[in-house]
């Protein structure tokens, strides 16, 4: 059974927003549960907003209508008309932004904008049909089609005004599309029948294109055996809410698991009825991942053990599947906990009080895992960049060099020149987010200074990276921070 977004995300903001206000409650409530919709619409067709809001600890609608002022008091308007003063629905939807995206996050499973926009459009249907009248011509004026994504009996009635004009002039025209009418009837019932007699033909032309993708599930715990990761690909959108539902009360991981229900991926796994039972047995053990993939079971743990004791639990119940003990640290899985520990640090942080060594301190727990060759900055890392930009707008003292390691594999000018192209990527990407460019420089060190052992495949891992350190505008020092302390040296 679906589950009610709407429903669910205004019993969810009331009960935070209205939670001990004692005053103009109803219409307080009213004006949360027009405005949600709306809001829902918006993020539908301007998924830059989700990005935005989420960046900031206290959203504001006024964000939504800074390029037209004008349209949020009329927005306002609509949404009082009784004793409560505009000030204060303005500051009760303010309220309302953050606990939406909360609950739109935990219904994803993931906080990327796609995976919410793809959570929205699968509930159009509802959404649309929520959205005030009056609310249609002001969300135009933002630059949003409220009839976009629709089916045609579910686009908003429009008053034919233009029709009505030209009425007297056009009324020759009635008789031809009545006939037009008429001739269209004719031709749906000479399709029905066709239909019925040729039900092999009609079924091969809806058919939808064959599944091209095993599907596909991944499952990463932490040092504490719980649940910090997840990804599920499956053509079953009923079977994927289900086993979402199944990780939430396994694991208590609230967000759900990033999930795709695309038609490429096939509808089953194999012995699908033992997942759930699988991964209890995976909850409680340390620093593991679990992959699922067609009839391969792979599991790769940090202490080779647990990973064995593991896949012995496993074996008897997935008959079918064939269950691998992988060796070594899987680096997605290094990748994945030092994102985690670095958002940790940067949202310690105050953003009234911002220190240079904190934010370099924070930014050193994520690894950046650069693809080969490339100098791109995957997808991962850009939120926790992100979160550090704002930071550093807020405190313009913060003045950070950003250097650039490689391993030794390779041609060492080459090394070097790939490691500044890093380091600048890093630059350019906070600069994009608005911090002063004076308050960062690059350095590419390419292979000079390992922190592990370049002959094996893990020190190679550990050795291509990129460091922040604290640069001292006065004395042109800089301060290494790593897990050894702070210290300080010439640039």
């Amino acid at each position: 059974m679906s589950i009610d977004l709407l429903a669910l995300i205004k019993q969810h903001v009331s009960s935070i927003v209205l939670d001990g206000d004692t005053q103009h409650l109803t219409e307080k409530n009213s004006a949360i549960s027009q405005f949600v919709p709306v809001l829902l619409n918006i993020f539908r067709s301007k998924p830059e907003f989700i990005d935005t809001f989420q960046k900031q600890l206290n959203p504001r609608i006024s964000d939504i209508f800074s390029a037209n002022p004008t349209l949020k008091d009329q927005f306002l308007q609509h949404l009082g008309g009784g004793a409560a003063p505009a000030s204060e629905i303005e500051q009760t939807l303010n309220h309302s932004i953050a606990p939406t995206l909360g609950v739109l996050e935990n219904e994803a499973g993931s906080s990327d904008p796609v995976a919410i926009t793809h959570l929205l459009d699968n509930h159009a249907d509802s959404i649309l049909a929520a959205l005030p009248q009056w609310a249609v011509p002001l969300l135009a004026g933002l630059g949003i089609n409220t009839a976009a994504g629709r089916t045609l009996h579910q686009a908003p009635a429009v008053e034919p005004t233009p029709v009505i004009v030209e009425e007297k002039r056009s009324n020759w025209l009635l008789p031809i599309i009545a006939l037009l009418i008429l001739l269209g009837l004719i031709a749906f019932w000479f399709k029905s029948c066709t239909n019925k007699q040729e039900p092999t033909t009609s079924a091969t032309t809806v058919a939808q294109p064959a599944a091209s993708q095993p599907a596909h599930m991944q499952f990463s715990t932490g040092a504490d055996g719980q649940l910090t990761n997840c990804q599920i690909q499956t053509g079953d959108s009923n079977y994927l809410e289900i086993l979402q539902q199944q990780v939430k009360q396994i694991f208590n991981f609230n967000t759900g698991c990033g999930a795709s229900s695309d038609a490429s991926y096939h509808t089953q796994f194999i012995d699908q009825d033992t997942i759930p039972t699988v991964l209890q047995k995976l909850k409680g053990v340390p620093n593991t991942t679990l992959t699922w993939t067609e009839n391969q079971l792979s599991i790769l743990s940090q202490n080779p053990a647990d990973a064995q004791n593991l896949a012995n639990q496993i074996k008897p119940l997935a008959k079918n599947m064939t269950v691998l003990v992988q060796e070594g640290v899987s680096e997605q899985t290094a990748v994945d906990n030092s994102i985690t520990d670095a958002q940790k640090a940067l949202a310690s942080i105050n953003p009234e009080q911002v220190r240079a060594l904190d934010v370099a301190t924070a930014l050193n727990l994520q690894i950046i895992n650069f693809a080969t060759g490339s100098s791109d900055i995957p997808d991962v890392n850009k939120s926790i960049l992100d979160q550090a930009a704002a930071l550093m707008q807020r405190a313009t003292q913060v003045h950070l060099t950003v250097q650039g390691h490689t391993d030794a594999v390779g041609n060492a000018e080459a090394n070097k020149t790939l490691s500044q192209e890093r380091a600048q990527s890093v630059v350019d990407y906070l600069v994009s987010k608005g911090v002063d460019p004076a308050q960062l420089q690059a350095v590419g060190y390419g292979q000079e200074k390992p922190v592990a052992d370049n002959s094996t495949k893990e020190g190679q891992f550990k050795n291509r990276r990129i460091e922040f350190e604290v640069l001292n505008t006065e004395n042109g020092k800089v301060r290494d921070v790593t897990s050894e302390g702070v210290t300080e040296k010439t640039n």
